[in-house]
């Protein structure tokens, strides 16, 4: 058994203010625990240290991970939903370029 499994948690959230939270282990579908005493029904497979949603997010709308904007929803986003690439477009801004070794 590893620590995962004896956490009395699935669904680790890290800011208040978060609207994803973070799979401590792989799950399937069905109701998880959250680190902050609630219960999320999960609606697909998700493995260890993906995002989960914690609630609605409508397309266009700005994801929060422990409090900051990671990126925006792509499309609609149930809570329970698996948030990945597939429904999240990155915030992330390229602050240098990689060429040949020269940065």
């Amino acid at each position: 058994m590893n620590v995962s499994e004896t956490m009395p948690y699935a669904l680790l959230v890290l800011a208040d203010e978060d609207d994803v939270a973070i799979a401590v282990r792989d799950l399937e579908p069905g109701p998880h625990r959250t680190s902050n005493g609630r219960t999320l029904e999960i609606t697909e497979p998700v493995a260890l240290g993906h995002k989960i949603a914690l609630r609605s997010l409508a397309q266009g709308e700005h994801v929060v991970r422990f409090g900051m904007v990671i990126g925006s929803a792509t499309v609609p986003v149930e809570p329970g939903s698996w948030v990945h690439t597939h429904n999240l477009a990155s915030n992330y801004i390229v602050t240098f370029a990689h060429r040949g070794g020269e940065q």
